[in-house]
C-alpha cells in the first residue's frame, strides 16, 4: 500500500497494554460484546453466540493484514486482564487520517481507562504514524463517549449521518487551529 507505515502490534500507557487483537481473545471479547450496555451505541447488535466474536476478530485481522485498520485488545497492565478493545477503524495513509473506535467492559467504566486507551491511540497516530487528524463517529445520545472525546480535545465537526456525529482532533500544526497538546 502506498505510503503504508509499519503499524505496531503493542501500545503501552501507564495502566494499559493495547495489543493487536488475536483469536485467543475470543472468550473475553465475547463477554464484552454480548453485554447490551456495551453494544448499545456500537454498530453491532450484542452477540449471542461465540462464533460471532470469532468472525469479528477474523474480519478485523483481515483488515489489519491489508493495512486498512487495526484493532487492539485492551489489557489492564497490573492484572493482564482483558477489559475492552480499541483501535483504528480506518487508516488512510495517503491523507494521514484515521478513525478511532473503542469499547470497554462495563465493570471498568468511569475509571479513566477509555480516555487512557484513546489517548494512547492519539499519541501513536501523532508521534509514530505522523497522521494529521483523528476522527470518531459517535451516536449523539452516547454522552459518556462524547465526554471522553471532548476531554481529549476532539471537536464536534457536525453530523456525519442521521444517527452519528463526527468529532475530529487535529494532530499536526499544519495551518490548523488545534495542534495536539
Amino acid at each position: 500500500m502506498e505510503g503504508k507505515r509499519l503499524i505496531h502490534n503493542t501500545i503501552k500507557t501507564s495502566r494499559l497494554i493495547l495489543r493487536k487483537m488475536d483469536k485467543n481473545d475470543v472468550n473475553a471479547l465475547f463477554a464484552i460484546w454480548s453485554d447490551p450496555n456495551v453494544t448499545k451505541y456500537m454498530n453491532i447488535d450484542g452477540f449471542s453466540q461465540i462464533e460471532q466474536a470469532e468472525e469479528m476478530i477474523s474480519i478485523l485481522s483481515d483488515l489489519s493484514e491489508k493495512g486498512e485498520a487495526i484493532r487492539y485488545t485492551i489489557l489492564e497492565a497490573k492484572t493482564n486482564s482483558i477489559i475492552g478493545s480499541c483501535g483504528f477503524n480506518t487508516l488512510d495513509f495517503k491523507n494521514e487520517t484515521a478513525e478511532v473506535g473503542y469499547d470497554l467492559d462495563s465493570g471498568f467504566w468511569n475509571k479513566g481507562y477509555g480516555t487512557e486507551a484513546v489517548q494512547g491511540l492519539v499519541d501513536y497516530a501523532c508521534h509514530q504514524l505522523q497522521f494529521k487528524k483523528i476522527e470518531a463517529k459517535v451516536d449523539p445520545n452516547n454522552i459518556p463517549s462524547i465526554k471522553l472525546l471532548l476531554k481529549l480535545d476532539f471537536i464536534l465537526e457536525g453530523q456525519f449521518s442521521n444517527d452519528l456525529n463526527l468529532y475530529t482532533k487535529y494532530l499536526l500544526d499544519d495551518q490548523r487551529k488545534f495542534p495536539i497538546s
